[in-house]
């Protein structure tokens, strides 16, 4: 399946929804395999440290953040990416206002699934 039932997602048709304090993100396209999610942060949010077994690759959109994967930590700017490994704990603090593109594989069910 992907998003809206076309293999196309207009970025104004999906709506932003609350992911923590300062988050908000959008899920773009998808199917079983593969997601797309744009993530905007406030300057100062934080995405807390968490793992997942998906894998994931990122790129900063925008923005400048401090990313922490697996107790490592680096300052990331614009046009930066990074991978994190399928368990790897993982962080980010947005050190101004910023904009992240995540693509996870397998795709995070958690994200298109009401919890029960």
């Amino acid at each position: 399946m992907t998003r809206q039932g076309s293999s196309f997602v207009a970025d104004g048709e999906v709506d932003w929804e609350p992911a923590g304090e300062g988050v908000r993100r959008k899920v773009l396209c998808y199917d079983g395999g593969v997601m797309m999610v744009r993530v905007a942060f406030e300057a100062g949010a934080v995405g807390a440290l968490h793992a997942h077994p998906h894998v994931q690759c990122s790129l900063v959109e925008q923005g400048a953040f401090d990313i922490t994967i697996a107790g490592e930590t680096r300052r990331l700017r614009a046009g930066d990416s990074f991978l994190v490994p399928s368990g790897a704990l993982h962080g980010a603090v947005a050190i101004e206002a910023g904009m992240l593109v995540d693509v996870f594989t397998p795709m995070r069910e958690d994200f298109v699934t009401p919890p029960e």
